[in-house]
Protein backbone atom coordinates (compact mmCIF):
# COMPACT_ATOMS: atom_id res chain seq x y z
CA UNK A 1 0.00 0.00 0.00
CA UNK A 2 1.32 3.59 -0.86
CA UNK A 3 2.18 5.83 1.94
CA UNK A 4 -0.66 8.20 0.82
CA UNK A 5 -3.23 5.07 1.30
CA UNK A 6 -2.21 4.84 4.32
CA UNK A 7 -2.41 8.18 5.41
CA UNK A 8 -5.89 8.04 4.08
CA UNK A 9 -6.99 4.76 5.74
CA UNK A 10 -5.37 6.59 9.10
CA UNK A 11 -7.42 9.82 8.48
CA UNK A 12 -10.42 7.78 7.64
CA UNK A 13 -10.44 5.70 11.17
CA UNK A 14 -9.28 8.12 13.51
CA UNK A 15 -10.53 12.00 11.79
CA UNK A 16 -8.16 15.09 11.85
CA UNK A 17 -4.38 14.11 12.85
CA UNK A 18 -1.16 16.02 13.03
CA UNK A 19 2.20 15.79 10.49
CA UNK A 20 3.77 14.87 13.89
CA UNK A 21 0.94 12.44 14.21
CA UNK A 22 0.91 10.76 11.20
CA UNK A 23 4.47 9.78 11.03
CA UNK A 24 4.78 8.27 14.11
CA UNK A 25 1.94 6.03 13.41
CA UNK A 26 3.75 5.58 9.73
CA UNK A 27 7.25 5.20 11.32
CA UNK A 28 8.59 8.23 9.16
CA UNK A 29 10.06 11.17 9.31
CA UNK A 30 7.49 14.65 10.09
CA UNK A 31 8.51 16.14 6.93
CA UNK A 32 8.30 13.06 4.73
CA UNK A 33 5.11 12.73 5.36
CA UNK A 34 4.35 16.70 5.32
CA UNK A 35 5.10 15.69 1.29
CA UNK A 36 2.48 13.80 1.13
CA UNK A 37 0.01 15.63 2.51
CA UNK A 38 0.79 18.36 0.20
CA UNK A 39 0.10 15.91 -2.93
CA UNK A 40 -2.84 14.92 -1.41
CA UNK A 41 -4.04 18.70 -0.52
CA UNK A 42 -2.92 19.37 -4.21
CA UNK A 43 -5.53 15.95 -5.71
CA UNK A 44 -8.01 17.42 -3.46
CA UNK A 45 -8.02 14.47 -1.14
CA UNK A 46 -7.39 16.75 2.20
CA UNK A 47 -7.58 20.03 3.51
CA UNK A 48 -6.22 21.67 6.38
CA UNK A 49 -7.40 23.10 10.05
CA UNK A 50 -5.49 25.03 12.43
CA UNK A 51 -6.31 24.44 15.93
CA UNK A 52 -5.55 26.81 18.79
CA UNK A 53 -4.52 24.50 21.64
CA UNK A 54 -3.44 26.63 24.55
CA UNK A 55 -0.68 29.17 24.44
CA UNK A 56 1.54 29.44 21.61
CA UNK A 57 1.11 28.43 17.47
CA UNK A 58 -2.02 26.89 16.80
CA UNK A 59 -1.64 23.18 15.75
CA UNK A 60 -2.43 22.18 12.31
CA UNK A 61 -4.42 19.12 11.59
CA UNK A 62 -5.08 17.40 8.09
CA UNK A 63 -8.80 15.77 7.39
CA UNK A 64 -9.91 14.52 4.64
CA UNK A 65 -12.57 16.19 2.11
CA UNK A 66 -15.61 14.52 0.42
CA UNK A 67 -13.76 13.95 -2.72
CA UNK A 68 -11.64 11.07 -0.73
CA UNK A 69 -14.26 9.30 -0.60
CA UNK A 70 -13.72 8.06 -4.15
CA UNK A 71 -10.99 6.02 -2.54
CA UNK A 72 -13.26 3.91 -0.61
CA UNK A 73 -15.46 0.96 -1.91
CA UNK A 74 -18.82 2.81 -2.88
CA UNK A 75 -20.85 -0.45 -4.08
CA UNK A 76 -21.35 0.78 -7.32
CA UNK A 77 -23.21 4.02 -6.33
CA UNK A 78 -24.26 4.29 -9.74
CA UNK A 79 -25.82 1.24 -10.51
CA UNK A 80 -27.27 1.46 -6.75
CA UNK A 81 -28.83 5.04 -7.31
CA UNK A 82 -30.36 3.22 -11.11
CA UNK A 83 -32.28 0.42 -8.87
CA UNK A 84 -33.31 2.73 -6.48
CA UNK A 85 -35.38 4.54 -9.04
CA UNK A 86 -36.90 2.26 -11.36
CA UNK A 87 -38.22 0.10 -8.05
CA UNK A 88 -39.39 3.68 -7.09
CA UNK A 89 -40.91 4.31 -10.65
CA UNK A 90 -42.18 0.54 -11.11
CA UNK A 91 -43.32 -0.42 -7.75
CA UNK A 92 -43.50 3.14 -5.97
CA UNK A 93 -42.70 4.16 -2.50
CA UNK A 94 -44.33 0.96 -1.18
CA UNK A 95 -42.09 -1.33 -3.04
CA UNK A 96 -39.15 0.55 -2.08
CA UNK A 97 -39.76 0.38 1.52
CA UNK A 98 -40.77 -3.55 0.77
CA UNK A 99 -37.22 -4.33 -0.77
CA UNK A 100 -35.53 -2.10 2.75
CA UNK A 101 -37.44 -4.03 4.83
CA UNK A 102 -36.01 -7.26 2.91
CA UNK A 103 -32.57 -6.18 3.29
CA UNK A 104 -33.44 -5.84 6.76
CA UNK A 105 -34.43 -8.67 7.23
CA UNK A 106 -32.01 -11.00 6.07
CA UNK A 107 -29.23 -8.62 7.76
CA UNK A 108 -30.86 -9.32 11.01
CA UNK A 109 -30.83 -13.51 10.45
CA UNK A 110 -26.78 -12.78 9.93
CA UNK A 111 -26.26 -10.96 12.97
CA UNK A 112 -28.85 -12.93 14.98
CA UNK A 113 -27.69 -16.38 14.22
CA UNK A 114 -23.61 -14.93 14.55
CA UNK A 115 -24.58 -13.32 18.23
CA UNK A 116 -26.18 -16.79 19.16
CA UNK A 117 -25.65 -17.64 22.94
CA UNK A 118 -24.00 -13.11 23.33
CA UNK A 119 -25.86 -12.36 26.36
CA UNK A 120 -23.82 -9.05 27.15
CA UNK A 121 -23.12 -5.58 25.49
CA UNK A 122 -19.09 -6.10 25.03
CA UNK A 123 -19.94 -9.81 23.05
CA UNK A 124 -22.72 -8.78 20.66
CA UNK A 125 -20.92 -5.33 19.60
CA UNK A 126 -17.46 -6.70 18.89
CA UNK A 127 -19.08 -9.47 16.82
CA UNK A 128 -21.01 -6.43 15.29
CA UNK A 129 -18.19 -4.78 14.59
CA UNK A 130 -16.09 -7.48 12.48
CA UNK A 131 -19.89 -8.05 10.60
CA UNK A 132 -19.90 -4.57 10.06
CA UNK A 133 -16.37 -4.21 8.74
CA UNK A 134 -16.34 -7.10 6.58
CA UNK A 135 -19.37 -5.21 4.97
CA UNK A 136 -17.21 -2.21 4.32
CA UNK A 137 -18.27 -0.07 6.94
CA UNK A 138 -15.02 0.40 8.56
CA UNK A 139 -16.23 -0.16 12.00
CA UNK A 140 -14.26 -0.18 15.15
CA UNK A 141 -15.88 0.07 19.16
CA UNK A 142 -15.06 2.74 22.02
CA UNK A 143 -16.42 2.34 25.97
CA UNK A 144 -16.29 5.11 28.19
CA UNK A 145 -18.21 5.92 31.30
CA UNK A 146 -20.12 2.44 31.43
CA UNK A 147 -21.27 3.21 27.78
CA UNK A 148 -20.46 1.71 24.50
CA UNK A 149 -19.97 2.92 20.81
CA UNK A 150 -20.09 1.49 17.43
CA UNK A 151 -18.17 3.79 15.40
CA UNK A 152 -18.63 3.46 11.27
CA UNK A 153 -15.80 5.06 9.29
CA UNK A 154 -16.97 4.36 5.96
CA UNK A 155 -20.72 3.93 4.18
CA UNK A 156 -20.35 1.73 1.42
CA UNK A 157 -23.80 2.57 0.37
CA UNK A 158 -23.66 6.26 1.31
CA UNK A 159 -25.10 7.43 -2.62
CA UNK A 160 -28.26 5.08 -1.63
CA UNK A 161 -28.17 6.29 1.43
CA UNK A 162 -29.02 9.75 0.43
CA UNK A 163 -31.39 9.46 -1.89
CA UNK A 164 -33.19 7.43 0.33
CA UNK A 165 -32.90 7.44 4.00
CA UNK A 166 -34.96 4.80 5.10
CA UNK A 167 -31.98 2.65 4.36
CA UNK A 168 -30.14 4.67 7.70
CA UNK A 169 -33.17 3.89 9.62
CA UNK A 170 -33.90 0.85 9.00
CA UNK A 171 -29.67 0.51 10.26
CA UNK A 172 -30.60 2.12 13.40
CA UNK A 173 -33.42 -0.25 14.28
CA UNK A 174 -31.46 -3.38 13.12
CA UNK A 175 -28.99 -1.99 16.07
CA UNK A 176 -31.99 -1.42 18.39
CA UNK A 177 -33.36 -4.71 18.09
CA UNK A 178 -30.16 -6.53 18.57
CA UNK A 179 -29.69 -5.07 21.56
CA UNK A 180 -33.28 -4.17 22.97
CA UNK A 181 -33.02 -6.62 25.84
CA UNK A 182 -29.76 -5.45 27.23
CA UNK A 183 -29.21 -1.30 26.03
CA UNK A 184 -30.44 1.35 24.31
CA UNK A 185 -29.11 2.58 21.19
CA UNK A 186 -28.75 5.65 19.56
CA UNK A 187 -27.17 7.67 16.12
CA UNK A 188 -24.91 10.41 17.87
CA UNK A 189 -23.27 10.90 14.55
CA UNK A 190 -24.51 10.97 10.89
CA UNK A 191 -22.48 11.07 7.54
CA UNK A 192 -25.27 12.23 5.71
CA UNK A 193 -25.71 14.79 7.79
CA UNK A 194 -22.29 15.83 7.02
CA UNK A 195 -20.41 14.08 10.15
CA UNK A 196 -16.72 12.02 9.01
CA UNK A 197 -18.68 8.88 10.36
CA UNK A 198 -21.86 7.16 12.08
CA UNK A 199 -21.40 7.04 15.44
CA UNK A 200 -23.79 4.82 17.74
CA UNK A 201 -24.38 5.25 21.25
CA UNK A 202 -25.01 1.66 23.33
CA UNK A 203 -26.55 2.45 26.94
CA UNK A 204 -27.10 -0.63 29.25
CA UNK A 205 -30.71 -0.81 30.51
CA UNK A 206 -30.63 0.67 34.28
Amino acid sequence: MKTTDKIIQLLKLHGPLTAKTLAEELALTTMGVRQHLQALEDAGDVDIEDRVEGRGRPTRYWGLTELSRTHFADRHSELSLQLIDSVKMIFGDQGLDKLIEHREHTAMQQYRSAMQGMTDIASRLTKLVELRTLEGYMATQEQADGVFWLLENHCPICSAATKCQNFCRSELQQFQQLFADIATVSREEHIIDGARRCAYRIAPLS
